[in-house]
């Protein structure tokens, strides 16, 4: 039994740590992820057409959260990045854990005939990711506080032949994201780098899920202990950790026959 005491604590503890923001709060894991975070917490919702989260911020307000707001977003919108965060920030104080769930997965067949759709993979999946990251980083650093999750993949490790584009833009998040993790220590901010692997979801709907696949409620479970323990990396599953290094390692010959 809790003392009074212990409850006011952490109350407190609750109040101070900062609101949860998703950046993507549509999609599957940022879902998956806020109602995991959510006990005791604000939980900002940013996504485009965010008059029709009403799914999303019934889940997350029933997995315990304090107050669950939601926020138009438009992660291609470069110029609204700054002025959306420090609107959150000034409504709900210094952010506490920033996670970026957005992304495309696009299409590559299409993404090599229609330079269009190639620049908008790339647009979304690395330049707005790299646009939002700085000024979080920015905002988090000079609030001493916080976490930042960045999803990048396993198709960052080597790009295949048949997803490439993709794997591009996710490569070059990757590397991103480890330099600016090394530019955060001592900051007080932490930046969490997740690696999963194919994820059987919406985004992959009709695809046949490749081996060590997981699900959007197994990566925000593996999300959520990572960040409970502190971690700068994690791959889900585990097992992943050898496969990319042994990615490295295959010739070229036999890496441009690997299927997506």
């Amino acid at each position: 039994m809790h003392t009074l005491a212990q409850v006011i604590i952490a109350a407190v503890d609750d109040t101070d740590r900062g609101p949860v923001v998703i950046f993507g709060g549509r999609s599957e894991i940022g879902t998956e992820l806020a109602q995991r975070l959510a006990p005791g917490a604000t939980v900002v919702l940013a996504a485009r057409r965010a008059d029709q989260l009403s799914e999303q911020v019934t889940a997350v307000r029933a997995a315990g959260a304090a107050a669950v707001h939601v926020r138009e977003f438009d992660a291609d919108d470069l110029a609204s990045h700054g002025p959306l965060v420090s609107s959150i920030v000034a409504e709900h104080g210094p952010i506490g854990t920033a996670v970026l769930a957005f992304g495309i997965l696009g299409d590559q067949a299409l993404a090599e005939s229609d330079v269009r759709h190639a620049v908008a993979v790339v647009h979304t999946d690395y330049v707005a990711q790299v646009s939002l990251l700085t000024v979080l980083a920015a905002t988090m650093r000079a609030a001493r506080t916080g976490n930042i999750v960045v999803f990048s993949s396993i198709a960052g490790v080597r790009a295949r032949r048949a997803n490439y584009v993709y794997g591009s833009a996710k490569a070059g998040l990757d590397g991103f994201a480890s330099g600016l993790a090394d530019a955060l220590h001592g900051s007080g901010v932490g930046l969490l780098i997740v690696r999963p692997g194919f994820v059987i979801g919406q985004m992959t709907q009709g695809m046949r899920p490749a081996p060590l696949s997981s699900t959007a409620p197994q990566v925000a479970a593996a999300t959520a202990r990572a960040l409970d323990k502190s971690r700068r990396t994690v791959w889900i599953p585990r097992a992943l950790r050898p496969v990319a290094f042994g990615m490295r390692l295959a010739p070229q010959w036999v890496w441009r026959r690997m299927p997506r």
